[in-house]
């Protein structure tokens, strides 16, 4: 997974980056597929904005997070994230069970 972590009007501290990546290890954990993601993070007065692009095969996956904490708002985006591509995997899934079903009654 290639992970790139810019800040807009925000510095991208360590202790930052460390946070979204184990933010963003429940993400990987859940999908092995995922190739490539970007973190944007931005500051908009009193509004702390993260964004996020993640590309898995087949797929692009973006979200996107406000909250007075950047904090709060990765949470959130991990959270917006992991159900996202939780929910492409279980389709994934559906569709190779539904060709295997569908072949296996031809057989019978």
């Amino acid at each position: 997974m290639n992970l790139h972590i810019t800040g807009h009007h925000v510095a991208v501290t360590d202790a930052l980056r460390t946070y979204v990546v184990s933010k963003l290890d429940r993400v990987n954990r859940h999908f092995d597929h995922v190739i490539d993601v970007n973190v944007v993070m931005s500051v908009e007065k009193l509004r702390q904005k993260v964004e996020a692009n993640v590309h898995v095969s087949g797929r692009d996956i973006h979200a996107t997070c406000e909250d007075e904490n950047l904090y709060a708002a990765i949470d959130q985006l991990a959270d917006r994230l992991d159900r996202q591509v939780v929910r492409h995997k279980e389709k994934l899934q559906v569709h190779r069970n539904e060709g295997f079903e569908r072949k296996r009654s031809e057989l019978n």
